[in-house]
């Protein structure tokens, strides 16, 4: 498989633990939310992927609020 940023070939599949923190005053007391996916590393251009696995995905979305875009706002 290529790389969607450079489309060369030369990438790796790696594990990972990570800890996303939301941003804003109002998340100072929240501590974020675990993630454990397996990366895709292009060691080319040093461009990562890694999709969030649907129960994860879940916890993070107990924790955030949706963006309103700029039409959205403007029609509240």
């Amino acid at each position: 498989m290529s790389c969607q940023s450079c489309r060369l070939g030369n990438q790796v599949e790696l594990s990972a633990e990570m800890m996303l923190h939301l941003g804003g005053l109002k998340n100072l007391d929240n501590s974020g939310v675990w993630l454990f996916p397996k990366v895709l590393v292009c060691l080319d251009c040093g461009s990562a992927r890694f999709t969030v696995l649907e129960s994860e995905l879940a916890l993070l979305a107990g924790h955030t609020q949706p963006n309103l875009c700029a039409a959205d706002k403007a029609s509240a």
